[in-house]
């Protein structure tokens, strides 16, 4: 399976939080899946480190290079394709960054693994 991990499902890996559903756990862990990581995830880590509503363990380039490699996970890249087809996205959820995940999994034809209960809401596969 080709999964997308929503930001707050990437963070609950990383520190191996109890949030992260047992499915959601499952799948991620499976040597099966393929597992990406947005760079809207790492944007919105970013801004949200440096307004000091987030911590993360280390600086933000240290946390992402560390947990892509440790976890065999792969980047995707933010392209004008998904930037343009968040216009076409219903209004089911204001937050930018939530939208451009789903874009990104409408896409590139991924499964976004979110707890967020608005995300089925745009007929994206999702997991949780």
């Amino acid at each position: 399976m080709r999964l997308l991990l929503d930001t707050h499902v990437f963070l609950w890996w990383a520190s191996n939080a109890p949030e992260l559903s047992d499915s959601a756990r499952a799948l991620i862990s499976d040597p099966a899946s393929t597992v990406f990581v947005s760079a809207a995830t790492a944007w919105e880590v970013a801004i949200k480190a440096g307004q000091g509503r987030l911590d993360v363990p280390k600086n933000p380039e240290r946390f992402f290079a560390d947990q892509l490699e440790r976890h065999n996970f792969w980047a995707l890249e933010v392209s004008f394709a998904h930037t343009l087809a968040v216009r076409g996205l219903p209004d089911h959820h204001q937050d930018p960054f939530d939208r451009l995940l789903v874009a990104q999994a409408q896409i590139e034809g991924l499964t976004l693994v979110s707890a967020d209960p608005a995300i089925p809401l745009y007929g994206v596969p999702v997991a949780w």
